[in-house]
């Protein structure tokens, strides 16, 4: 039997649709509250939630964001239902991860209509969540990326925060028999336990590249699981730090009374290399680096994997049209080398912090503004953006809103580029000699 679960804290409203949903032969689940609903959803893993959008405690778009956020929901199908049919808010919906949008009053035979669409194989058990799925591994070909962090600065953890995510930088890349990890920010610590549970006693051979030695994109390192794995290789990269080397950057953090282990304590057996070149080989795998306008030594990397080009440029001051200068360059010398390394790329991680206001204020600090960002890739030809390193001050509404605006100026430029926000948990595979699909 499928399962249904009634989030409303109208009773008026959900009550004769439950009655109707248990003679249609649903198992009905019903909560008067998003934070009640939430609990059912955890444990009950249901079919499809069908959600209220303005109640007390924990609104429609919380829970939205909230069953998008949880592995175990992933399947799980959501119909916004309420009494205002703003198209703002159904854009706002969609955003927060919502499938369908309906407006009270409701005919029963228009909520049948929206359950099949949002689940046209609804007898299958397939579509429900605990059904076995299917992960692609980097010797399939092609190549898979996963977000583990993608905020900048501090970790900002939370329930503003809950959609977007609120570690900080830290992405998957496996591809053409390679592991690869950028940057160890808080993201790290869940994608080492990840990792380790996955593997299940085998060991593991990972690369950890990192693009700088700021402390939001080293602090999780302390935390890697598979760093105390003295049956796993890991071999961390990066390049020469302006005061102090890799090694003892990273050393410095874990020294006391910061952490109770120093670095040479860890029992995994780990190699740290300082890059000298700019091109190089991560097994099969060619790798470009490309500084950046950004405080001290930051680079960007560029895989070309047979699966296309993937660029993680995480910290960059993308430059004003308007600006004279920044950090003692001329904007066309920086623009034009950042152009240049990230033109034809399939997927674009690019440091997006700040909307045109804020960047006003920030010029010089070494972050992107979306506005110029959108304009860089647009340039430069990129098919899919990825939004990245999002301002710990920023909730989830604040980053769906930059979203919206990075997609109106890529419209008004008729240009064909998709752009998304980076999401902590979200995958994208991008088949072997094919253009990048979300999973």
């Amino acid at each position: 039997m499928k399962t249904i679960l009634l989030i409303d804290d109208d009773e008026i409203c959900r009550a004769p649709a439950a009655e109707l949903l248990r003679r249609s032969h649903w198992h009905v689940l019903e909560a008067e509250d998003g934070e009640s609903g939430l609990q059912l959803a955890v444990e009950h893993r249901p079919d499809v939630i069908l959600c209220d959008l303005l109640m007390p405690r924990v609104n429609g778009y919380q829970v939205c964001r909230a069953v998008r956020e949880h592995m175990e929901l992933r399947h799980t199908k959501i119909i916004v239902v309420t009494g205002r049919d703003y198209a703002a808010d159904r854009k706002s919906a969609e955003e927060a991860g919502a499938d369908d949008y309906l407006v009270k009053p409701i005919e029963f035979s228009a909520l049948k209509e929206a359950i099949a669409r949002v689940l046209p194989h609804s007898d299958n058990q397939h579509n429900r969540a605990d059904a076995p799925t299917v992960t692609r591994t980097a010797s399939e070909g092609g190549a898979v990326l996963k977000f583990w962090g993608v905020r900048g600065s501090i970790p900002s953890p939370g329930d503003a925060t809950i959609f977007f995510g609120g570690n900080t930088s830290c992405v998957e890349l496996r591809a053409d028999g390679e592991h690869i990890i950028c940057d160890a920010g808080s993201g790290i610590r869940p994608l080492g336990m990840a990792l380790v549970a996955e593997a299940d006693g085998k060991p593991l051979n990972l690369t950890l590249l990192l693009t700088h030695s700021h402390w939001d994109h080293i602090q999780g390192f302390p935390f890697f699981a598979p760093a105390y794995d003295p049956n796993s290789r890991l071999r961390i990269l990066g390049y020469e730090g302006a005061t102090e080397g890799l090694r003892t950057t990273l050393a410095g953090q874990m020294e006391s009374p910061y952490f109770p282990l120093a670095l040479d304590q860890l029992p995994g057996n780990i190699e740290i290399d300082e890059l000298q070149d700019m091109q190089f080989h991560i097994g099969a795998i060619p790798v470009n680096a490309c500084f950046t306008n950004h405080p001290g030594v930051c680079v960007g990397y560029r895989f070309q994997t047979s699966g296309g080009t993937i660029i993680y440029m995480p910290d960059n001051e993308t430059i004003s049209r308007n600006a004279t200068h920044v950090a003692g360059q001329m904007p066309s010398t920086i623009e034009a080398d950042i152009v240049d390394f990230v033109r034809d790329a399939d997927v674009l991680i690019l440091d997006a912090q700040y909307n045109a206001k804020e960047y006003a204020a920030h010029i010089g600090w070494g972050h992107g503004c979306v506005d110029e960002v959108v304009a860089l890739a647009v340039r430069a030809n990129v098919k899919r953006l990825y939004l990245f390193h999002h301002d710990p001050a920023h909730d989830d509404r604040v980053i769906s809103s930059m979203v919206m605006h990075a997609r109106s100026l890529a419209k008004a430029a008729k240009s064909p580029i998709r752009i998304e926000a980076a999401r902590e948990g979200e995958v994208i595979a991008l088949p072997a000699r094919a253009a990048a699909a979300v999973s």
